[in-house]
């Protein structure tokens, strides 16, 4: 079986993640979306809360995918350790990230290099983020909400109502 990691922080879950979710799932039989602890970065949320939002999305990808035939398994998991670590502990052999510009790309090079040191074997797999979803980031997203502005269409509906909850 091939298995596949997305992390991320996914403060909140957004469009963008949600492509790169739905494109990443053809490419491995299965699909672990590992939600990061991540308190450096001062979630909005809290881990359960991402984590909860990312499920119920996830929920209904995985019930369109039963309903049109498609293959595969997305689940969801929350980590706190080195990503490397929760690859191997889970047996996964891919780490599949999203790209949006230029700037994406440095970091990711980085990263790329620093986890071929510690595990050689696992490959990290680069999606393009589509046109529609280039420009959107969790923390643009929050930005324009707590300006007041609309997020409806960077992040799902029901993430749209947490988000606008958490700056009333």
């Amino acid at each position: 079986m091939r298995v596949g990691v997305y992390p991320g922080t996914f403060d909140p879950i957004t469009n963008g993640h949600l492509d790169i979710i739905r494109r990443g799932s053809k490419l491995v039989d299965k699909l672990i979306v590992a939600v990061a602890h991540n308190a450096g970065k001062g979630p909005l949320f809290s881990l359960d809360e991402r984590v909860e939002m990312v499920q119920d999305e996830i929920d209904l990808i995985n019930k369109a995918h039963a309903e049109n035939g498609i293959h595969g398994e997305i689940v969801v998991m929350s980590f706190g350790n080195l990503l490397m670590h929760f690859v191997e502990e889970n047996g996964a052999a891919t780490i599949i990230r999203g790209l949006r510009a230029v700037s994406d790309f440095e970091y990711e090079f980085q990263m790329v290099g620093m986890n071929a040191r510690l595990n050689a074997s696992v490959e990290t797999v680069f999606l393009m983020a589509s046109d529609r979803n280039q420009f959107i980031s969790s923390r643009l997203v929050k930005e324009i909400a707590h300006m007041g502005g609309n997020i409806d269409q960077f992040v799902p509906e029901r993430v749209v109502e947490r988000v606008k909850d958490k700056f009333r």
